[in-house]
């Protein structure tokens, strides 16, 4: 019989319920992104990272799996061996991350998903609309569960500002504002970098570099907190430092369901910011802001009234919730890894449901899916092809 890893008779009103094991976890791809995904899902306690694939050079590999404290027999020199050997082992892991470069995406997800493993996926999905919706068939047809690394999404303080949205706090959507402007391609010598290179190189990363990379989390943002789908875009794409094959900028005019109007830049030379991840949503009866500089707190205005900032904590003004993706007191800062690990716990309760067979109440998670990762590369496709026309009025599903 197999064990359970949920309590028999559990609760979804406040916290999510602890765990009878840890579920085991696998990492296909051995770069700075897996270092820090692989901290996130230990710090929910609630995964041990026990096999992974991270060269395709076998020595290589094995040292990387040492700093995991991976066993030899369980570092792997391909994917697809890892997914071929896990699935047959009593003691197979439960999900895989892919932190490969973008071009490895779809097969490595393919390969896992047809092994019966669920997978969490960096972004973009893939490089291309048709790769990303035969994930979307392949996964239709299996029962796995798929989560997409939208992380921004999983700061509690973004959650408390969706569901003020939903509520009608804003009142009636009428324009949506976000930008993520970073400085780090300002120096030359920083495109010598390995994990700046392949973002560079079309052949890797895709037809676009910025916006596939941060331009993305800007536009699942603006989609996330006001439920509103991405319709048409309007891109320029500029080369603004040094040259490169793809663009470190993008100018875009956006519209939205119900005809609502936006905008979304994105950047990677703008001097003195760092994680200049902005969105504000205005309404008929008010808007809202959130940077992801100054994450824990949330800017309500509502018309009229005195403008409100909530901040990130217990019993302060946070819904319950919201509170469960709260690690700490109010004045203990969090970050990215704590919104990493929500993520990461988050699709820790539907591994755990699906292995247990146990139905979930309806919305309870909220951790980004198959669908948004598809509308990811179509919004991506579409902003590529209107630069390509000079800036024209694209539709995203088009």
């Amino acid at each position: 019989m197999t064990e359970k890893i949920l309590p028999e008779k559990i609760t979804f009103e406040k916290k999510f319920p602890k765990f009878k094991r840890r579920l085991r976890l696998g990492i296909v791809g051995g770069g700075r992104i897996s270092q820090t995904q692989a901290m996130a899902a230990r710090l929910t306690n609630r995964w041990e990272v026990v096999a992974g694939a991270f060269s395709s050079d076998p020595k290589n590999s094995k040292r990387r799996a040492e700093e995991h404290f991976i066993s030899d027999e369980r570092a792997y020199s391909s994917f697809e061996e890892m997914a071929i050997k896990e699935a047959k082992r009593r003691d197979r892991i439960d999900a895989v991350m892919i932190t490969t470069p973008n071009h490895l995406h779809h097969e490595v997800a393919k390969v896992f998903i047809e092994a019966g493993i669920d997978v969490i996926c960096d972004k973009p999905l893939t490089n291309a609309t048709p790769e990303a919706e035969m994930l979307e068939d392949l996964l239709s047809k299996e029962n796995v569960n798929f989560c997409v690394c939208y992380t921004m999404s999983c700061f509690p303080m973004v959650r408390q500002a969706r569901e003020f949205v939903t509520a009608g706090k804003i009142g009636n959507i009428n324009q949506i504002h976000v930008e993520f402007l970073q400085d780090w391609m300002v120096p030359e010598e920083a495109l010598l970098a390995p994990h700046v290179k392949w973002r560079l190189d079309p052949k890797i990363s895709g037809p676009t570099s910025c916006v596939g990379d941060i331009g993305t989390h800007a536009a699942h943002l603006a989609q996330f907190v006001s439920s509103l789908k991405l319709t048409d875009v309007k891109a320029e794409f500029h080369v603004c430092g040094a040259p490169k094959a793809l663009e470190d900028t993008a100018f875009m005019m956006t519209r939205y369901e119900g005809g609502v109007p936006g905008t979304l830049l994105a950047t990677r030379l703008a001097t003195g910011k760092r994680g200049g991840l902005n969105l504000r949503i205005y309404g008929s009866e008010g808007g809202i802001e959130w940077n992801l500089e100054s994450s824990e707190e949330l800017k309500l205005s509502v018309y009229g009234k005195p403008d409100q900032t909530i901040s990130r904590g217990h019993g302060h003004g946070v819904s319950s919730d919201t509170e469960r993706l709260v690690r700490t007191a109010r004045g203990f800062s969090e970050g990215i890894i704590e919104a990493w690990a929500n993520l990461y716990s988050e699709f820790a309760i539907a591994v755990a449901a699906r292995l247990d067979e146990k139905e979930l109440p309806k919305n309870l998670l909220s951790f980004p899916t198959i669908s948004e990762g598809v509308a990811g590369v179509r919004f991506i496709e579409a902003s590529v092809l209107s630069n390509s026309k000079g800036g024209t009025w694209i539709p995203i599903n088009g």
